[in-house]
């Protein structure tokens, strides 16, 4: 893979050298794919012996455990689920669920825990340790400046409206705040009206089967998020599923199952949606919505747009996958997007044709029966809108911006420098680097805190078992020296751990 001499290097110049990693199982270095499966064998052999020994004495730390110890009442875990707690979730638990005690800025207080009985639980202590936050979505860095930025425009409303609305939107829980920051969130986005919701995963889960339903066909990104695949699951829609970003392979679906029609009647699909995310959130990959939109347009199909991680992230401006891809937002049916990630709030949003929100109020469960989203984080999200599009008079949301897209590139020009073998393209905030093996997802993640560095882990069963690893999320409130000195950290982690798979076959 060709690199710039330096992570200070252009972004444009950057961008050519860095074509995007695949990470389908085929992939996997065959020394990290052995390695994994070694790891795998021996926790399942000799979880397996000290379950038999344990059954055959008597005395088992986990006896019982997953057992319900009514008469005739079933189990509530099924034996695998329960043999993986025990065996080999409880002997990493301490690098997940990490607790904190501060906002999660560029800086986080994760509180220290320790256990007493080999990870089986773990026991908060009233210790904290400061650390580099790599792990947060903090991506235009509110949670650091919140006093000086958005404290203004917010505090006000706590007097006003408390902190909870108490009602859901359909009764009375609209407020003038929602109005407005409905009102700015369409115009921002550059449709006709939009609706606000209390939860970024319920927007999804909520309105997808308010939108689709029996007979839709929707064609989903196989990377789509949890909240899209069970809100079309919810929906009663036939989903099919297209290789991740892949607009030729997409255009081979429509077509194939455009022809068949409907299941067993055959009868023509009353519509067809075509799903995807701005930027796919495991995988730091931006759409490549040009081509997907000309597919769609070309048999028919509505665009519904996930912008959970590119709105106020992607763009000259903050207008994300479609300011980002020259895409004019006329194109795109729905546009969808969460308030949790760049605008340090909340909830989130469908922004479409004055027609489609109208009927999403009418008929969206979360809007109709769910808590309307708090007044306070509505004024929070509001006035992040307001300093992003410069309506504060002043240029901190420009400055922000360039901020996180220096940061983002800086930081994963010196990971691919390490070796590491990172995912996704330049200017995306989030920046997976594969660690493959649960023995290295818990080694790094260690090696990550003694080094006062707080990162996210992750792995089997949220990834496929061969690819686990760390999620990088960039902040505009990083400073250069913060990502130089977590670089410098991070080589010697890669070191340790033999995660440098871009320049050694064994790490």
């Amino acid at each position: 893979m060709a690199k710039t001499a330096t992570p200070a290097a252009t972004a444009e110049g950057k961008k050519a050298a860095a074509p995007s990693k695949d990470h389908d199982v085929e992939t996997v270095p065959l020394v990290a794919a052995f390695l994994c499966y070694f790891n795998f064998a021996i926790l399942l052999t000799f979880g397996r012996i000290r379950d038999f020994f344990g059954w055959w004495s008597g005395y088992s730390r986990y006896k019982g455990s997953g057992k319900d110890r009514r008469p005739g009442v079933a189990d509530m875990f099924i034996a695998w689920e329960n043999f993986y707690t025990n065996r080999i979730y409880h002997r990493v638990q301490d690098v997940f669920n990490r607790p904190v005690a501060s906002a999660p800025g560029a800086r986080i207080d994760v509180i220290k825990r320790i256990s007493t009985d080999g990870n089986k639980s773990m026991t908060w202590t009233n210790e904290t340790q400061s650390c580099t936050n790599l792990g947060s979505y903090n991506y235009l860095g509110f949670a650091d400046d919140w006093m000086g930025t958005c404290a203004g425009m917010v505090l006000p409303h706590v007097q006003t409206h408390t902190v909870c609305s108490n009602s859901p939107s359909a009764e009375f829980g609209t407020t003038p705040i929602h109005a407005e920051l409905e009102k700015i969130v369409a115009e921002f986005v550059g449709k006709e009206d939009a609706i606000v919701y209390n939860m970024g995963y319920g927007t999804n889960s909520a309105s997808i089967p308010a939108l689709m339903g029996p007979g839709t066909l929707v064609l989903s990104d196989a990377l789509n998020h949890t909240s899209i695949v069970n809100g079309v699951r919810a929906s009663g829609a036939t989903v099919s599923v297209f290789k991740h970003n892949s607009a030729k392979h997409l255009e081979v679906m429509l077509r194939t199952k455009i022809a068949a029609g409907q299941p067993r009647t055959h009868r023509p699909w009353k519509k067809i949606f075509v799903i995807v995310e701005g930027i796919y959130s495991m995988e730091g990959e931006i759409c490549k919505l040009r081509p997907i939109v000309d597919v769609a347009k070309k048999y028919k199909a509505y665009i519904y747009v996930d912008e959970a991680h590119s709105i106020g992230a992607l763009g000259a401006t903050g207008r994300g996958i479609c300011e980002y891809a020259a895409v004019d937002p006329s194109e795109i049916d729905i546009l969808m997007g969460t308030f949790t990630k760049s605008f340090g709030g909340m909830g989130g949003y469908i922004a479409a044709s004055k027609d489609i929100i109208a009927m999403l109020k009418h008929t969206s469960s979360g809007h109709l029966m769910g808590t309307s989203l708090a007044p306070v984080v509505a004024a929070q999200v509001l006035a992040a809108f307001k300093v992003i599009m410069g309506r504060d008079g002043t240029t901190i949301g420009a400055t922000k911006l360039k901020a996180l897209r220096d940061n983002s590139n800086f930081l994963r020009q010196g990971l691919m420098d390490i070796g590491m073998v990172t995912l996704g393209q330049f200017d995306s905030p989030v920046i997976p680097v594969m660690l493959y093996s649960i023995s290295k997802i818990a080694e790094f993640n260690r090696q990550c805190l003694a080094r006062n560095m707080a990162v996210v882990t992750v792995g089997f069963p949220a990834t496929p078992l061969l690819l686990g690893r760390v999620r990088f999320c960039v902040s505009a409130a990083h400073t250069r020296a913060d990502l130089e000195a977590a670089l410098a950290n991070l080589a010697q982690v890669a070191k340790i751990c033999h995660i440098r798979f871009q320049k050694h076959a064994f790490g």
